[in-house]
């Protein structure tokens, strides 16, 4: 059951409450150093606005906290009336104090990370996936979640040199869609041994491609190769893939954003979206 617990002016639990050690999820957020969810933090998945807040809630990551002010806490009451859950109630100065700056959407989550599926368990039911190196921008990484969510990708797979897809920025961004697109990190060598073995055809999307992501539309089962921006796939990523694809373009447009262009490929490899 929730257990609702409202901070005093200095953003302290007021009467003092076993549980405000939990407050530390929240506290000096804008301090790098601080982060619970950058690499040398706690591991911790932070949620940011209701809509959020509420995949998160839904999805296999143990909520643990939240600190919110009593509009969007009470929106909330509906999905945190059956969790054993705590969640800190203060005005938007006193969350400020905490948090270390405003924050516009009202309220916070925190949360523990669930396991990584495993990869030929995930790959066995699988038709649909998104094989990511060197995205290292949180930003396209949310977004790429939440255009495979949208789009029915199966899973995203994260090579070499990508970012954490639970740092703070990339689940808003992604809308929270990033909590319940399954995904997990391994070497390359493991991912294409594990695809080939599950019978993926690898189609790498780069300006060099000499076809369109269509063509892979009758494959049973595809797995898209993304790079990063500027760079692209390396060399060692576009020798592993049986075609090169190239999303065509008006003449003097090259590329586009990671994001959009895993968009437009998932789409067009089709992903059983009917409507």
């Amino acid at each position: 059951m929730v257990r609702i617990v409202e901070l005093d002016d200095a953003g302290d639990p007021d009467p003092p409450d076993p549980r405000r050690a939990l407050l530390a999820d929240f506290r000096d957020l804008s301090r790098a150093d601080r982060r619970p969810d950058r690499p040398g933090g706690r591991g911790l998945v932070l949620a940011e606005g209701t809509v959020v807040v509420r995949r998160l809630l839904a999805s296999p990551y143990p909520p643990r906290a939240l600190l919110g002010v009593p509009r969007r806490i009470a929106e909330l009451e509906p999905e945190l009336a059956p969790l054993d859950v705590t969640a800190f109630v203060a005005d938007a100065d006193t969350m400020a104090r905490v948090v270390g700056f405003h924050l516009n959407r009202g309220v916070l989550a925190s949360a523990g990370r669930a396991p990584e599926p495993d990869l030929d368990v995930l790959l066995a039911t699988a038709t649909r996936v998104a094989v990511l190196e060197g995205v290292n921008d949180h930003e396209n990484l949310g977004a790429l979640f939440r255009n495979a969510a949208a789009l029915g990708v199966d899973a995203v797979l994260l090579g070499p040199g990508c970012a954490d897809p639970l740092y703070r920025r990339s689940v808003r961004v992604s809308m929270g869609h990033v909590l319940h697109v399954p995904f997990l990190t391994a070497p390359w060598d493991a991912l294409t041994a594990a695809l080939r073995a599950h019978g993926f055809v690898l189609g790498a999307l780069t300006p060099a491609g000499d076809v369109p992501p269509a063509a892979l539309a009758a494959e049973a089962r595809v797995a898209l190769l993304l790079g990063a921006e500027g760079p692209g796939l390396s060399d060692e990523a576009l020798a592993l893939a049986d075609r090169r694809v190239r999303i065509p373009m008006v003449p003097g447009v090259d590329s586009l954003n990671v994001a959009t262009a895993g968009a437009v490929a998932f789409h067009a490899v089709g992903s059983g979206v009917t409507a």
